[in-house]
């Protein structure tokens, strides 16, 4: 059942639990997220990001098509699901709440302190007035890949949060306290200190970006440091593509094509690379619900 982004992480903050955000980037992908949190009966957010993804085609319709995709298992869902559109554009985020996605947050990443906070209320007004939830960014993240402009990243300031939090009104709360994007080697280091900072500042439900470099013997902490979201993607691609290349690798000879691709069947090799990113979802919604 697809439910308020707002109360899935209250709930999440009042049960001493947090939810994870997996991201997907297909209908494969998408199921084996679903399917995961049906079997642990754990609620979850399904989504996209836009960073990622190739803008001629995200621009083209293509994040209409997923929202499409995504609205429609959401609305199927056996356990409560929320549906965002992960670090998008203004223009973005307005075309994700036509197209059904019930939160959204901004890429703001690059831009100064006040400006992040205007352009940050003025779409959270927006979000509101139609049921939307809003996550926002405060800080930046590393990039592990080098891929990304400004990898150096910026730490969350915790005197600027409350204010932050105050004039955007925004329903959660993204945090740079040490965490990477694409960290597929060794672990962040984590400024516990200034994320138990940032609690003392304001209440609003926190998220961390970079979950897959994250220390998991840290996800307790977190929670109880009023993390109440971890946002994957990076271990998951792994997990999917490592389930394909076994299965492709493995092939007989003589194989049946329509077996193998597409078809939902043991032999499809898609279906395969779902199976593997599924066990991951279960494993890390475990790590959550201490």
């Amino acid at each position: 059942m697809l439910v308020p982004f707002k109360k899935l992480l209250a709930e999440a903050r009042t049960g001493g639990y947090a939810v994870g955000y997996f991201e997907a980037w297909d209908i494969y992908s998408l199921e084996a997220v679903l399917e995961a949190a049906e079997a642990e009966n754990a609620p979850v957010i399904l989504g996209y990001g836009g960073v990622m993804m190739e803008p001629n085609w995200f621009d083209g319709g293509g994040l209409e098509r997923l929202g499409a995709l995504g609205l429609a298992t959401a609305k199927t869902a056996r356990v409560p699901v929320s549906l965002i559109l992960n670090e998008v554009s203004f223009a973005q985020a307005v075309r994700g709440i036509r197209a059904g996605f019930n939160a959204v947050m901004l890429d703001t990443s690059s831009l100064p302190y006040g400006e992040n906070i205007r352009l940050t209320r003025q779409f959270t007004e927006m979000a509101h007035a139609v049921g939307v939830g809003v996550e926002a960014e405060l800080g930046s993240l590393p990039d592990a890949s080098g891929e990304m402009e400004g990898d150096a990243g910026c730490l969350t300031d915790p005197d600027e949060v409350t204010r932050f939090v105050g004039e955007t009104r925004v329903d959660a709360l993204s945090v740079s306290v040490g965490n990477v994007h694409v960290l597929t080697n060794g672990q962040a280091v984590i400024d516990w200190d200034r994320l138990a900072a940032i609690h003392r500042a304001e209440p609003v439900p926190l998220v961390i970006h970079g979950s897959t470099g994250f220390p998991e013997a840290g996800i307790t902490q977190a929670i109880a440091l009023g993390v109440a979201k971890f946002n994957c993607g990076t271990a998951l691609k792994q997990a999917f593509l490592y389930g394909l290349a076994e299965a492709i690798a493995a092939l007989p000879p003589g194989l049946s094509i329509q077996q193998t691709m597409g078809s939902r069947k043991e032999a499809d090799v898609l279906a395969q690379g779902k199976l593997r990113m599924r066990e991951e979802v279960v494993r890390r919604i475990r790590l959550m619900r201490p």
